[in-house]
Order: C-alpha cells, then sequence, then structure tokens
C-alpha cells in the first residue's frame, strides 16, 4: 500500500500515454509552446505495461489513461488490450478530448474500459473552433452519443472560463437532463508557463451553482468518500444525468487526494502543483535496476507527497503555479 505521511493512501495513477494533441485549447498552451518530446524519450507501450502491473502490486487499483490526447498516439487500442489481458482487474478509465474516438465504442467496451471523461467546454460550434483551434465540435458529441449507444458511462468536462462558461449553462444542464451522463465544470487553473488563467478569467463553482439554480431544480448527494473523486455532485429533478463541481481553486480536496501522476516521458509528479519529478525512464531501461527500483522510488516519492493547496497558495503568480503545461503533464 501507497501511503503518505498524511495518511492518504494512492489508489489511483494518472499515466499520460503521449503530449501530443490534435488541439490546441487556449488554457491548455499547446498552442504557444512549439515541440514535443522526442519519441525515443517517450515510454513505450510495454514499459507503461510494466508501470501499470507494478503500480497495481503496490495497492493502485484504478488507472486513468491521458494525454495530450490518448488516440492520437499510434495503436493505443493494441495498448488496452496488452492492459486487459495482463492486468485483470485493474479498472481503467480513459480522458479523451473526443475528436478521435468516432467507430471505436464497441472496441473499448470489449476491451473493457466502461467510463469516458470526455472534454467540451462548450456546446457552440464556432466557440468550440475559438478555444481549441480546431472545428470539430461534431465530432464530439457524435462520440458521446456514441459512447452513450454502447453502455460506456460518459463524464462530459468544462473548463469554467468567466465570460464563456455562463452562457452556456442552459445548454449543458439540458444535456445533462435529457442524457444519463454526469456534465462536470472545473475551476480553471494556473498551471504551465503560458497559462490564460487570471482573476478576469476565473469563474468560482460557487457562481455556476449559482447560476444553474436559476434553471433548475438540483439536490446535492452524499460523496462515497475517496472513490466519489473530486467532484461535488448534483442530482438534476426529473432528469437523467448529474452535475459536478470540481473546485480545485476555491474548495481544495488535497486532504482526500489519492493519486499520482506519470508523464508520457517517465517522470513521476505526486503533486498537479508540483514541478518535483522523480525520474522513472532511466530506470525502467536500465536492466540492472529495474523495476524493483521504480517500486522503491514510488514509495520513496510519495513520502513527501505535498497538500497541493499550500503550494497554490505559497506559490501563485498571474501566469502559473508551475512550468509544465496541461497536456504535458497529463492532467
Amino acid at each position: 500500500m501507497l501511503t503518505d505521511r498524511h495518511g492518504r493512501t494512492v489508489r489511483y495513477l494518472r499515466l499520460s500515454v503521449t503530449d501530443r494533441c490534435n488541439l490546441a485549447c487556449v488554457y491548455c498552451g499547446t498552442n504557444k509552446q512549439s515541440g514535443f518530446i522526442p519519441h525515443d524519450e517517450i515510454l513505450t507501450y510495454e514499459e507503461m505495461l510494466g508501470l501499470a502491473q507494478t503500480a497495481r502490486s503496490l495497492g493502485i487499483t484504478k488507472l486513468r489513461l491521458t494525454g495530450g490526447e490518448p488516440f492520437a498516439r499510434r495503436d493505443f487500442l493494441a495498448f488496452l488490450g496488452m492492459l486487459r489481458e495482463d492486468c485483470p482487474g485493474l479498472d481503467v478509465r480513459i480522458t479523451t478530448n473526443g475528436t478521435l474516438l468516432s467507430g471505436k465504442a464497441a472496441a473499448l467496451k470489449h476491451l473493457g474500459v466502461g467510463r469516458m471523461n470526455i472534454s467540451l467546454d462548450t456546446l457552440d460550434r464556432a466557440r468550440f473552433a475559438e478555444i481549441t483551434g480546431r472545428d470539430f465540435h461534431d465530432r464530439v458529441r457524435e462520440s458521446i452519443d456514441e459512447c452513450l449507444r454502447y453502455g460506456i458511462k460518459v463524464k462530459i468536462n468544462a473548463v469554467a472560463v468567466k465570460g464563456v462558461t455562463e452562457s452556456e449553462l442552459p445548454g449543458f444542464l439540458e444535456l445533462a437532463r435529457d442524457n444519463p451522463l454526469d456534465v462536470r465544470f472545473i475551476e480553471l487553473m494556473p498551471i504551465g508557463s503560458q497559462t490564460c488563467w487570471s482573476e478576469a478569467t476565473f469563474l468560482s463553482a460557487e457562481d455556476i451553482l449559482s447560476m444553474l439554480g436559476e434553471y433548475a431544480d438540483l439536490e446535492p448527494l452524499e460523496r462515497r468518500g475517496d472513490a466519489s473523486g473530486p467532484a461535488r455532485m448534483y442530482a438534476i429533478k426529473g432528469g437523467q444525468g448529474r452535475i459536478g463541481l470540481i473546485t480545485p481553486m476555491s474548495n481544495h480536496f488535497c486532504a482526500t487526494c489519492n493519486r499520482l501522476r506519470v508523464t508520457s516521458d517517465g517522470r513521476l509528479r505526486t503533486c498537479l502543483f508540483s514541478d518535483k519529478e522523480f525520474r522513472l525512464r532511466g530506470l525502467i531501461r536500465n536492466p540492472s535496476l529495474g523495476w524493483p527500483k521504480v517500486e522503491r522510488v514510488m514509495r520513496r516519492a510519495l513520502e513527501n507527497k505535498p497538500v497541493g493547496h499550500d503550494l497554490l497558495m505559497s506559490r501563485m503568480a498571474p501566469e502559473s503555479v508551475c512550468n509544465r503545461r496541461m497536456s504535458a503533464i497529463g492532467g
């Protein structure tokens, strides 16, 4: 079991399979920073499989595959097959922008992926193109519908940006009312050296909740401990889906943080707001060290897992609290 000095037990690993993305979202920084990690520095699928097996032996029960955009990496479905074969019982989930997902839902269901987080900040096609730099809105909507048809549980993640999100609330509320899915609004965070975060762009979850209350009756749902994740969830009276609010800025959930992150180039991060990284790739590729050494480094890194909100308050500047852009961290 992986437990830190604050008594938090880690059961959840977020693994970025690539830093490449086919979108250029304004809050992510991919449209402002040139260059991706060289291919030979990216972990191979076999190395990622070994990492998943090691994490599982340490008590990790949930693995979320992220990017960049995970479906932008060649043979990603084959990697999911490797995980299904060699890590039975591991709860594998995916976070995606949904633009490359169409036509894959049946295969994903067969491969044991039952939950999908899909990023979608707007229901307006023109605004989607403005935010992401690509006219792919219809692709995302098709992917959401396809996942629902195949019984894959969908969570839509919308980054809240003042001046944008307010007008989107009625549409998202209607989407959640009419479909068995979750729509979760995530407070904008000052992540990455080219972030668009500022006080002028920040929209708090409490403001969102207040505005949503003008359109529907929302009933707060009881949390189920760490298993419920960071979102505060609300049922919609008379609706099929739910609304969620994720509050890393206004009401942090660091006391119950149960996750680690590994970047696509094999760097372990114990906190989203910290640039402290532990390099695993060299250990993985050294035959004389290998997985036992990786396990020891993971345990040692976790001993000093920080409280992210403390870092946020002490380091926050107009630009950011950490240097790596979100697409390179894996979210």
